[in-house]
């Protein structure tokens, strides 16, 4: 599990993460939602460690941050960024063999091969491992950098906004590959989602921030519900029940 204490993060004199104290469960797909400039990214950045914090502390299956190695830390967790921009030309098969450079440092042996074989399988992209990621789209590309951080093999995996700018029909494969591995694989995937109907779908549990803060935190059927909405977001959101799934309407 990944708890939070009293984390809190400044730029200059003003508070971006406030005092948040938090547990992660294990095993879920958890949805961190909320407004822009609500701290959600900020705050998964702090516990991959790759953003420092002012105060506070962050434990990794009781372990604190700080103390772990980085190399083990790369073992336990992975994180694709918002931003993935890369200088050199990569085809999807070398991208993904990235994904084993805790285990391998460069040289991948056989099992290395068979995660990476494995990762690009999974998301379904065989056909395209030979091609150059610049010769791809951007949802294809997205696939390439989640098959990377499926061949990490992390207990847990942090995705920042992976939809953004994603056609409709890359957007929902994604998550029912990201809800699959979860399930099959036993993995916590930490997500931070803007489409709170993708979160309805494919979530289990949702953490809601509000101006640094965690403000709800539960199961997804007690977020999916008028009032809360309308906390979270400080607008009127209908919910609706459509073939036994909770739709939210929010466009009128």
């Amino acid at each position: 599990m990944i708890k939070l204490k009293n984390i809190t993060k400044k730029y200059g004199e003003t508070p971006i993460i406030d005092n948040v104290s938090l547990d992660i469960p294990k095993g879920q797909v958890i949805a961190f939602i909320g407004a822009n400039g609500a701290g959600k990214s900020t705050l998964i950045s702090i516990i991959s460690r790759t953003l420092s914090k002012n105060s506070g502390e962050v434990y990794i299956d009781d372990k604190e941050l700080s103390k772990w190695n980085n190399n083990e830390l790369s073992k336990k967790i992975s994180i694709l960024k918002q931003s993935n921009n890369l200088n050199i030309r990569l085809t999807v098969k070398e991208l993904v063999s990235f994904g084993r450079f805790p285990y391998s440092k460069g040289k991948l042996t056989k099992e290395d091969k068979q995660h990476i074989n494995d990762a690009i399988k999974y998301m379904g992209i065989e056909d395209l491992q030979d091609r150059y990621l610049d010769e791809l789209s951007g949802g294809q590309r997205q696939m390439a950098f989640i098959s990377m951080i499926i061949a990490q093999d992390t207990e847990y995996v942090f995705l920042d906004e992976p939809l953004n700018n994603l056609d409709m029909h890359h957007c929902v494969k994604i998550m029912k590959n990201i809800k699959r591995l979860s399930r099959e694989k036993n993995k916590t995937i930490i997500i931070v989602i803007h489409d709170i109907n993708f979160v309805s779908l494919y979530a289990d549990y949702i953490i809601a921030m509000k101006n640094g803060q965690i403000v709800k935190n539960s199961k997804k059927d007690e977020i999916i519900k008028e009032p809360v909405l309308k906390e979270i977001y400080g607008m009127d959101i209908k919910v609706k029940n459509i073939d036994g799934e909770n739709i939210c309407l929010y466009y009128s």
